[in-house]
């Protein structure tokens, strides 16, 4: 029996979908990955590491400074130009030889470093100043009343005997923040924190062997109208009036101290603070601001202050070399 006109359309349909569904799909391509950003070689070269290359002879090395090659034991060479210099022409002076590696001040690169200014709110933060209330005012005019009367009724006595003197803040509130701004950017670039005290961490010296009888030949002490004064400064500081100073960055000195207004003599600064250790533990440490605090009769027991890790502006006005290659 021949098909019929609608099976035979039924059949085509149902070939037809099979020839469909059965159809391979075409596969999109693959995405093309991005492009990638390409560094510049400027970037490369400072983040490379130094190449440090031998040299067999360095008879014909001299200094960069005199022009001079005698004193060859004084020659540092550095890592980097493999130029050299004296150890006494260079500025500030180096005393001994550098532990490890040695990069003279144009190759150190610490000339791109500047003091960065900071909001009145960092400063603030950074320092914990406290705000003055107005009974701290009025107490305050009271105090300075009180110091002018003492200070004339001590006319007499000042010929005998030096006393110390108060700092002298400055009057204008921004100028007090702009000192302050470049000291909280210069601890910020050596990472360190802010401190006005001695701090004992554990594993270093505790608080029990800074005593004042374990000084050796007796520990000076200060009278009570100095100790008056220091308590006067510690109070100003704390309400964010500090001393009229600016930390400033020098390419061959690093960071220094400049006078931002008139100092009187025997003026109290600051006084130096930092971490507690043993003398016996800090025998080969390079660190070049450390500071004797107590010299004992045994010597195993003295104690020097390493504002390493914390610190204060004394850091960087105590006359020692404060430049970190």
């Amino acid at each position: 029996m021949p098909p019929t006109s609608t099976t035979t359309a039924a059949a085509r349909r149902q070939i037809s979908s099979r020839r469909r569904t059965s159809a391979p799909r075409r596969r999109s391509p693959p995405p093309s990955p991005p492009p990638k950003r390409m560094k510049l070689l400027t970037e490369i070269l400072q983040k490379a590491a130094y190449a440090v290359v031998e040299r067999e002879d360095y008879g014909d090395v001299s200094c960069e400074q005199c022009r001079s090659g005698e004193r060859s034991e004084e020659l540092l060479l550095c890592d980097k130009c493999d130029k050299g210099y004296h150890m006494k022409c260079l500025r500030p002076i180096v005393v001994r030889v550098p532990i490890g590696s040695w990069i003279c001040n144009k190759c150190s690169g610490d000339g791109q470093r500047r003091v960065r200014r900071l909001s009145q709110r960092k400063i603030i933060d950074f320092f914990r100043i406290q705000k003055c209330k107005k009974d701290d005012v009025k107490m305050k005019c009271r105090s300075l009343q009180d110091s002018r009367k003492r200070r004339r009724r001590s006319l007499v006595y000042q010929k005998k005997r030096r006393r110390l003197l108060p700092f002298i803040p400055s009057a204008d509130p921004t100028q007090r923040l702009k000192q302050m701004g470049t000291l909280a950017s210069a601890l910020t670039a050596l990472h360190m924190e802010f401190s006005d005290d001695l701090t004992y961490l554990p594993g270093m010296a505790p608080q029990s062997a800074n005593q004042a009888k374990f000084e050796q030949g007796g520990m000076q002490v200060l009278s009570k109208e100095d100790i008056e004064t220091l308590e006067q400064c510690r109070a100003m500081c704390k309400r964010g009036e500090c001393p009229p100073l600016l930390v400033v960055f020098d390419s061959c000195e690093g960071y220094t101290v400049e006078a931002d207004d008139q100092i009187k003599d025997l003026t109290i600064i600051a006084e130096y603070s930092g971490d507690v250790d043993y003398i016996k533990n800090r025998e080969h440490d390079d660190c070049d601001s450390m500071m004797t605090l107590l010299l004992a009769r045994d010597p195993s027991k003295s104690l020097v202050i390493c504002p390493d890790k914390r610190g204060n502006i004394a850091r960087f006005i105590n006359g020692i070399n404060n430049h970190t290659p």
